[in-house]
């Protein structure tokens, strides 16, 4: 029985050493991470227990600490708060070589704006360290039927300007994770609305439709429901805009792709 029950011990020990490493590992901010008023910090001095303090960054980036009182530390990472805190205990007298060490509980004060063809269009707090895009959109409801596949995020890393233009089914039709990054307080997401094509003429059902993935100007005229019985799939006409903005007419194969803003004219048949 003994050796059961130091068996079981020791399971237990092992569960929960791996779950408290794995949150842990899950807790850990990038290295561009800022604090922000609302996230919930935990802070500690070495050797000193009566300095454990856990408190939430005021909405203008302070905190109240012992001793201390009023420390600014919005718009800091964790280091530079720690160094922050650590100077003011010894330029108080308080510690000589104070070792500061602050961790991130919640991460309430980054925010997101979710902007564009959205269900929930809005700004989100980045709920943990590692939030991705995918798990933002889903936030914000997931793309609408008006949106289109590609996302553009705009932002600042390491100080610099960030642009990036993904595609999210792309994520997962080429099953690449590489895209799906990791979002930091301050990025915009903007999804434009999705491309069309027109259709007008001899058709069954003329209107504007969405461009699907690789659509040909075949599938194209299924989309408007096919000729009339006076009109002909042969040989239909295109009105395309050129990079300069002019129109030109063509007549295309029925598996060219169909272009954004294409408006497709259905003849009459001759018969």
């Amino acid at each position: 029985m003994r050796l059961f029950f130091a068996f079981l011990f020791a399971c237990l020990m092992s569960v929960t050493a791996g779950a408290y490493a794995a949150d842990k590992d899950k807790a850990l901010p990038p290295a561009d991470f800022q604090l922000g008023g609302g996230d919930t910090i935990r802070i500690q001095v070495f050797q000193n227990p009566d300095l454990t303090l856990e408190t939430r960054v005021s909405e203008s980036g302070t905190v109240s600490y012992p001793l201390i009182g009023t420390v600014r530390i919005g718009g800091l990472s964790l280091d530079a708060a720690e160094r922050q805190i650590a100077k003011q205990l010894k330029d108080g007298g308080f510690v000589q070589q104070p070792q500061v060490t602050i961790v991130l509980l919640q991460n309430h004060g980054s925010q997101v704006s979710v902007l564009g063809q959205v269900n929930r269009p809005g700004r989100y707090p980045l709920e943990s360290t590692n939030m991705r895009l995918t798990e933002m959109l889903a936030t914000a409801g997931g793309i609408a039927a008006t949106g289109g596949d590609r996302v553009v995020i705009m932002g600042t890393r390491e100080g610099k300007s960030f642009l990036k233009e993904v595609d999210v089914p792309g994520l997962f039709l080429a099953h690449n994770t590489v895209d799906d990054i990791v979002l930091t307080g301050g990025d915009s997401i903007y999804v434009h609305r999705a491309p069309v094509f027109y259709i007008y003429g001899e058709a069954q059902r003329p209107g504007a439709y969405r461009i699907e993935r690789s659509m040909t100007i075949r599938q194209a005229l299924a989309q408007g429901g096919g000729p009339t019985p006076r009109g002909t799939e042969k040989d239909p006409r295109v009105n395309r805009m050129k990079p300069d903005g002019s129109i030109e007419q063509i007549t295309p194969a029925p598996t060219d792709l169909v272009q954004p803003d294409d408006v497709i004219y259905v003849r009459e048949s001759l018969f």
